[in-house]
């Protein structure tokens, strides 16, 4: 199958509109009618609403029906492409299966589906299994293993560390388990049967575990990840893997799958205009993987580790400039990301900043539609997230509320807010962009970056058809120029906000 070359939409199906699908599908025919050819539609399963947003799942094979069925999913299928997440690496500690697992022990039948420690520590060498822990890599502060009572139904109850790599109710799963292999295979039909055409792999990385490993990425893993795209190929759809990691990893990643995310952009893009100084970004842009998909904002934070260094290999920002751009991430948002950042709030990773790509522009209209335009003339298949579609605020109302630092960048928009919203002449340049770049075909041939005497190009060219981008950071000003069928058009970005 292929996947349309145009700007996609990311968001939850109850926070943007009036909390459900089919209110969402209406926003997207109504407000934002034509801008979007795929929409990557966040959790919908039961429960949407759980400890982490959806990726706890209960059921991953069921749509919560507060939300809608799988025929509010088929449906919007039938007009864009839809993205949906396999969660790979965890279920909830609320599903069937692990609550079975909790009453009968070793004797469910579920026992294999799930990983413990002892799974993959063997032996009485504690000296030597604190030196394999040690190695793991940590997405998050919390502890690596979480300790449930099981078998209490049972003559022999016990307590055992299970593996929770996020938090202590997503209860990772042995994948090379025969019963791991069956549940991600009863996800795979539920989307083949629903018109999901991508599969966002969630947490992929973490899925294989070896002793004496960091547990992350490993050659096995990419053989997982491989295995498991050729079943999703197999059946008519193709697989995204979401790894956060050195961007050389990224790079070794796309060369073996259908396509990864891009998460190195979004920093360098702010780096690129707090300092006026777009050469790490060129660089970048040379060297990226062209079968990914990019973004500027999702439903987490800003990633840091993806630009920074690892171990003995360089990153694509040094430790001083990675330490300014936090800060000056701070400084725009008035502080409010910093209140919503590492310790100051829950359920964070160690390696993002929470708060809105508006806000950490300083709600600058221009540098904001200039940071959409060098997305989406970067390699690889634009996605906007809802809240950065509307050029949203940071919800501080709602980080008071839950203390969950990520929330400050998932807001309610009601469909009047999205109606309000869409007369904002931000988001009128920004229609206007999307437009441009689902328009051209230039976008589907050659890309080429120069970056020379303070001004960036990116440019594209098929057959006669061509467009650029150029940025002169030392006057601060961007223009776009495309040849269509002959015809040269000459667009000032801050025309949009005239």
């Amino acid at each position: 199958m292929s996947i349309r070359n145009g700007v996609q939409l990311i968001t939850y199906a109850d926070r943007l509109g009036d909390g459900n699908i089919e209110s969402m599908t209406a926003i997207l025919e109504g407000p934002l009618n034509g801008l979007f050819t795929g929409v990557h539609v966040l959790p919908f399963y039961y429960p949407y609403d759980g400890e982490d947003a959806g990726f706890d799942p209960i059921d991953h094979t069921t749509v919560d029906e507060r939300l809608g069925d799988w025929n509010n999913i088929k449906k919007l299928g039938e007009s864009v492409d839809i993205m949906a997440d396999l969660i790979v690496n965890h279920m909830s500690g609320q599903s069937e299966a692990f609550k079975d697992v909790l009453k009968n022990g070793r004797e469910s039948t579920y026992w294999p589906l799930f990983l413990t420690k002892e799974d993959i520590f063997k032996g009485n060498d504690q000296a030597q299994i604190d030196e394999q822990i040690a190695r793991v890599f940590r997405p998050r502060p919390t502890p690596f293993f979480s300790d449930y009572e099981v078998g209490t139904a049972t003559d022999k109850p016990e307590t055992v560390p299970f593996w929770t790599t996020f938090t202590s109710n997503q209860i990772d799963i042995d994948v090379e388990s025969q019963l791991g292999k069956d549940y991600l295979s009863s996800i795979l039909q539920s989307f083949t049967e629903s018109n999901v055409d991508l599969i966002r792999l969630d947490a992929a990385g973490y899925a294989i575990k070896r002793a004496g490993s960091n547990c992350f990425m490993l050659e096995e893993t990419f053989e997982f990840i491989e295995e498991l795209s050729n079943r999703a190929r197999g059946m008519g759809m193709q697989c995204l893997v979401e790894i956060h990691s050195h961007y050389q990893t990224q790079i070794d990643i796309a060369a073996r799958c259908d396509s990864v995310y891009d998460f190195a952009l979004p920093p360098l893009v702010l780096h690129t205009l707090f300092t006026k100084n777009a050469e790490a970004l060129a660089y970048w842009l040379s060297i990226s993987p062209r079968n990914c998909f990019t973004v500027l904002d999702t439903h987490d934070g800003i990633g840091i580790v993806d630009v920074g260094a690892s171990g003995d290999k360089p990153g694509l920002l040094n430790a001083d400039a990675i330490n300014a751009l936090v800060e000056q991430i701070h400084e725009n948002s008035n502080g409010e990301s910093k209140k919503a950042t590492g310790a100051a709030a829950n359920n964070v990773d160690l390696y993002q900043v929470n708060c809105t790509y508006y806000d950490a522009l300083g709600k600058d209209d221009f540098a904001y539609l200039v940071a959409r335009a060098i997305q989406f003339f970067s390699p690889g298949i634009p996605q906007v997230y809802y809240g950065g579609m509307l050029a949203a605020h940071n919800d501080m109302e709602l980080l008071a509320r839950t203390n969950v630092g990520r929330d400050i960048n998932r807001p309610y928009l009601t469909t009047s807010m999205v109606e309000q919203a869409v007369e904002k002449p931000v988001v009128k340049g920004l229609m206007k962009l999307i437009s441009l770049r689902n328009e051209s075909d230039a976008f589907n041939g050659e890309f080429d970056v120069n970056y020379n005497n303070d001004e960036l190009v990116l440019s594209w060219k098929k057959d006669s058809d061509t467009a650029s981008l150029n940025v002169n950071f030392s006057a601060m000003d961007a223009t776009i120029t495309t040849v269509t069928n002959g015809e040269e058009s000459v667009l000032s970005i801050g025309s949009l906000l005239a």
